[in-house]
């Protein structure tokens, strides 16, 4: 039987690990630290007396990789998928609410309709999106379009979530690419999908029991620290316990973070500029009411805060593209962003102090820059430095950006690439 080791226990890594154990393939997936799941996990907050995600992420329907890896792994049971694709929004500034609801199929029905849209806007304003999905140079989401209404209550949100980088640098081929798989698609591609319990419920853990149940080998506390490699095949890992011999016919999949993976495997060229994420947790039990209680999240204009979600026991912020904020203290961050939580949740006036218990995570390097510069940098999954080598990570050109969909698919990639030995 063949054998494949895998580095990195991310959702990449998981995704790669899933494809080729369907395929026969005996698997080691090595994780350097005691949990898998990279940017995509949960854990206990002793703080908060909470299990918390490290991050927020919304899949939608229309992310083809990632149902079909949940559905593998058996765990549509995780989700929340909602009826509908209601996406509700508020502009701190001015109090005004507004809802976002695409239509079901193909054709925009929804643009017709004030109740539907974006506030503000005109039918043929919207022909702007689609004329973002045909970009194809390195024209910033900031130069793509007019910066009407549509701009700032739609596109603006959706591309910072998306790209995780300011928009006069955001490659608007990029966020085109996430469109056409979605909005663009109909409201049946955009309904959201949020976990019941967590990241790691949803994703992750069920990833490693259907790996072990098909025989793998999962190591955790098993950094690779080093890669042979020999007349352009690799012949050797060196982890914690000395060296692990790669056979002929053997092969690696190297689905570390970029940084890792170029230390790793020296020639091998990758993004090297990077975007924070803050992601702050507060410890308060909200019950808002209406379509902000079914759709279990907001989106924010002109405010700190961008994305505001309500969870079991807690509520969770997500400020993206966060490289001038992520410095400040965990306290000044949630101070800013908890009298945008009460707005948009509508509490009463008086929650707005004390400040409820919070937890700040700050996840400096949470993906590259979305730009024309970074984009030239990443790699093909097959890079050409060794023959028994594969690549995987959202930083790998997988045509996304760095997104659960974008990780997954490029798990797949690599996967192919292997099985194509």
């Amino acid at each position: 039987m063949k054998q494949v080791h895998v580095i990195g226990a991310g959702l990449a890594g998981l995704s790669a690990a899933l494809s080729l154990s369907a395929a026969g393939w005996a698997v080691t997936v090595h994780e350097a630290g005691p949990a898998a799941g990279g940017r995509c996990r949960s854990f206990f907050d002793q703080e908060l007396g909470l299990r918390i995600d490290n991050g927020n992420h919304m899949m939608l329907s229309g992310n083809l990789s990632a149902k079909a890896y949940i559905a593998e792994i058996g765990a549509q049971d995780q989700f929340q998928v909602r009826k509908k694709a209601l996406f509700p929004f508020m502009d701190i500034g001015t109090g005004e609410r507004w809802l976002v609801h695409p239509s079901t199929g193909r054709i925009p029905w929804w643009i017709f309709r004030n109740s539907r849209r974006v506030p503000g806007t005109r039918v043929f304003d919207y022909l702007a999106l689609a004329r973002i999905a045909m970009i194809k140079d390195n024209t910033s989401v900031a130069e793509s379009m007019r910066r009407g209404w549509l701009y700032w209550r739609l596109v603006d949100p959706i591309a910072i979530a998306a790209l995780n980088t300011p928009l006069q640098d955001g490659l608007a081929r990029l966020l085109g690419a996430v469109m056409k798989e979605t909005l663009l698609r109909g409201g049946k591609a955009c309904i959201p999908m949020l976990p019941k319990l967590g990241l790691s419920e949803a994703l992750i853990d069920p990833a490693i029991a259907t790996l072990q149940a098909r025989g793998a080998e999962i190591r955790f506390n098993s950094r690779i620290a080093e890669l042979t490699v020999e007349a352009g095949t690799i012949t050797a890992l060196r982890g914690p316990e000395g060296s692990i011999a790669i056979e002929p016919g053997d092969a690696v999949i190297l689905a570390a973070p970029a940084t890792v993976a170029a230390d790793l495997l020296p020639g091998l060229i990758v993004p090297d500029a990077f975007q924070a994420i803050l992601n702050i947790h507060f410890g308060y039990n909200a019950e808002p009411g209406g379509l902000l209680a079914e759709a279990g999240f907001i989106g924010l204009t002109s405010a700190t805060a961008e994305w505001v979600f309500v969870k079991p026991g807690h509520v969770s912020v997500t400020i993206s593209a966060a490289n001038g904020m992520v410095d400040d203290s965990a306290r000044t961050i949630a101070a800013l962003v908890w009298p945008n939580v009460v707005d948009a949740l509508g509490l009463p006036a008086s929650a707005k102090e004390p400040l409820p218990p919070f937890r700040v995570v700050k996840e400096k390097r949470a993906t590259f820059a979305a730009t024309a510069q970074q984009e030239q940098r990443r790699p093909k999954a097959k890079s050409g430095l060794a023959g028994n080598l594969a690549v995987a990570g959202d930083w790998t050109d997988t045509g996304l950006p760095a997104t659960i969909e974008g990780a997954i698919r490029s798990g797949r990639t690599a996967a192919d690439v292997i099985l194509s030995l």
